[in-house]
């Protein structure tokens, strides 16, 4: 649980922003998210490997070739 103490003339919306910020840091909602409903351990599985997949996909993915890779294309060698 996320506390803040107010501090002497101390505004409202500065309050707000560090309630906010310690709330981000300490993953309350992520946390809330998590537990929002009961998955079974067979899915929580099956999600985990297709995370994993899209991770290493992203991962190992080859960067596009440019359209002129060879240096010498285009280029008059008769001259």
């Amino acid at each position: 649980m996320a506390y803040i103490s107010l501090n002497n003339n101390e505004s409202i919306e500065s309050a707000l922003r560090r309630f906010k910020r310690k709330v981000i840091t300490e993953e309350i909602i992520k946390d809330l998210k998590r537990h929002a409903h009961f998955v079974p351990p067979g899915q929580k599985a099956k999600l985990k490997s297709v995370n994993a997949r899209k991770r290493n996909r992203k991962r190992f993915r080859q960067a596009p070739r440019p359209m002129n890779s060879n240096p010498n294309q285009g280029y008059n060698q008769n001259r």
